[in-house]
């Protein structure tokens, strides 16, 4: 026995009915929670120089904004956040390197598109006019900006400047050829000045002599050069020559003296009592060592001495010792032995001070 046709197709259309009403059901679901969605995302503006980006995320943390975004940002870089009217603005400040030379010292530091002024403000460095600045205050800094702040002082100063002796030769018959002597010592002489100096970080820049007063006249120096008759020859084994201001010694070497006198001399070696191998003034006893007054005859004196009886030529010596019975023009020689010493004795000897 059949079913009627009429209540298969009642059925199907019960069915179809509640699939549509599911179907509706999902997709109105589907679209709420679309639109709630939607209602929580934000729109943000970033603002990286001249570049703007609109972007809309579920992101709330800047640095992830940023991210999705594309903007990258590089070591010292930061933003700044900000509402306006219901959207979020980001505002990327780029890191600027700037060198500032601030009186001669060197800073190296980091600036976010602020001027000049507030830049030294910043880093507390003061301007004066006495300061002379590279750029503008109200120049923008900018990555790789170097800045210079200069103290530039211009005082007028007074000194005093030598005058540089000159050295005049002139030729003397009456001195022997190849010998010179000096007639008159020369004497630099001394000028005030008054200058305008520039000073540029506390170092001198220029300098304007604006007076020059002389207040002592140098003195030149004159030397007489000998163009007369030629020294007679050196003998290698004879005794040496002394003439008008100069002494040809055996080995041909020539001496100038500038005065002579005459001392009573004698003897001592380093075994006297009272005595050892260093003198008064620190040096080791040796042939040309000679005791002296230093109140007549300074200590370093250069001489050359020979006894007048002919009899010894005791040569170059130095003036370096002293002792207790050496006063005025009494002079003790060294020789390296006691029986040098007596058989040297005391004798009057003629010192030739060396030039």
């Amino acid at each position: 026995m059949h079913r009627p046709k009429t209540h298969r197709s009642k059925r199907t259309r019960m069915l179809i009915r509640l699939y549509i009403m599911t179907l509706s059901v999902i997709l109105l679901m589907a679209l709420t929670g679309l639109l709630a969605q939607t209602a929580f995302a934000k729109t943000y503006v970033i603002t990286d120089g001249d570049r703007v980006v609109t972007y809309t995320t579920f992101a709330t943390d800047p640095d992830a904004v940023l991210g999705q975004a594309g903007v990258s940002l590089r070591e010292n870089d930061t933003y700044t956040t900000e509402a306006v009217a219901g959207t979020e603005t980001i505002t990327v400040c780029r890191a600027q390197e700037v060198t500032v030379h601030y009186h001669g010292q060197i800073t190296r530091t980091t600036a976010y598109g602020e001027t000049v002024g507030q830049l030294l403000q910043k880093l507390n460095l003061d301007v004066s006019g006495e300061d002379v600045i590279s750029h503008g205050l109200d120049t923008a800094v900018y990555d790789g900006m170097e800045l210079r702040v200069d103290r530039i002082v211009t005082l007028q100063e007074t000194y005093s400047s030598t005058i540089p002796h000159e050295v005049r030769y002139c030729n003397d018959p009456t001195i022997p050829q190849g010998v010179e002597e000096v007639l008159t010592p020369g004497e630099d002489g001394q000028m005030r000045c008054t200058a305008g100096v520039t000073y540029v970080n506390g170092e001198e820049t220029e300098r304007t002599v604006l007076t020059e007063t002389v207040t002592k006249a140098p003195v030149d120096e004159v030397i007489a050069v000998g163009t007369g008759e030629p020294v007679a020859a050196a003998d290698p084994e004879g005794e040496p020559v002394i003439g008008d201001g100069y002494i040809l010694l055996p080995t041909g070497e020539v001496l100038t003296y500038t005065h002579k006198d005459t001392v009573r001399a004698t003897a001592y070696t380093h075994t006297d009592a009272g005595c050892d191998m260093t003198t008064a003034t620190g040096t080791t006893v040796r042939q040309g060592t000679v005791a002296v007054d230093p109140r007549y005859i300074p200590y370093g004196t250069r001489m050359f001495i020979v006894s007048n009886d002919g009899e010894y030529i005791y040569g170059i010596a130095v003036a370096e010792d002293c002792g207790g019975d050496i006063k005025g023009d009494r002079m003790d020689l060294y020789f390296p032995t006691y029986e040098e010493c007596i058989q040297f004795g005391r004798r009057t000897c003629t010192l030739y001070f060396l030039g």
